[in-house]
């Protein structure tokens, strides 16, 4: 009971933020701007980056994204998380700049093969992409992240660094929850394969070093 009384009461305290958030930016209160870029500034450019794999395009469009913020800020009404809200508009800004450029948006880069059905995580002990977090440095992990196709490296990125639920992907990326489990599967099971051609490219270098 006293579990469920706390997750209550975190639960009330997000929709008391989330409300509190909305009456700013109706207002567009400044200070309330920065208290955001500040807080979520780290966690915005790591998404970015992952989905654009340049740094310059994702600073490009990290600014973006809070000018999108500042003057359409009246549209958020705090029902949903406001990092559910922000991604979604990182996102969508993402497949902009890929369409503009004659690039395939991240929902054309589809594994050829990849259906609807729901995929269940298995759920005894850490997954692949946690044990290798605790193995290896993030320079690692964002070069194995970025190997794999964009849309199971956006979901791996949402769920495991962002720690947001399948449900708050689903609504990030607009997917059916069964799509977004189904890449989450298929991402996990990609990691293996590039994980063992990085060491083996790494233990080639130091060979001929």
């Amino acid at each position: 009971m006293g579990t469920v009384a706390l997750s209550a009461a975190a639960a009330r305290q997000v929709q008391r933020e989330n409300a509190a958030i909305a009456r700013g930016l109706k207002r567009q209160d400044p200070e309330l701007l920065d208290q955001l870029i500040e807080t979520y500034q780290h966690r915005l450019m790591r998404y970015l980056m992952f989905l654009t794999g340049k740094r310059e395009t994702a600073e490009d469009l990290f600014q973006e994204v809070w000018i999108r913020v500042l003057r359409r800020g009246s549209q958020y009404n705090g029902k949903a998380r406001f990092d559910t809200w922000i991604f979604t508009i990182a996102r969508n800004l993402v497949i902009d700049l890929s369409r503009k450029r004659v690039m395939a948006s991240l929902d054309e880069m589809r594994e050829a093969g990849e259906d609807e059905r729901p995929f269940e995580i298995a759920q005894d002990g850490p997954s692949p992409l946690e044990q290798f977090r605790y193995r290896e440095d993030a320079a690692e992990l964002q070069t194995v992240m970025s190997s794999l196709e964009p849309n199971y490296r956006e979901v791996l990125t949402l769920r495991f660094h962002e720690e947001m639920s399948l449900e708050e992907i689903a609504s990030v990326t607009r997917s059916p929850l069964s799509t977004v489990k189904s890449r989450l599967y298929r991402g996990l099971a990609a990691l293996k394969p590039q994980l063992v051609k990085l060491r083996a490219q790494r233990r080639q270098e130091e060979a001929r070093a």
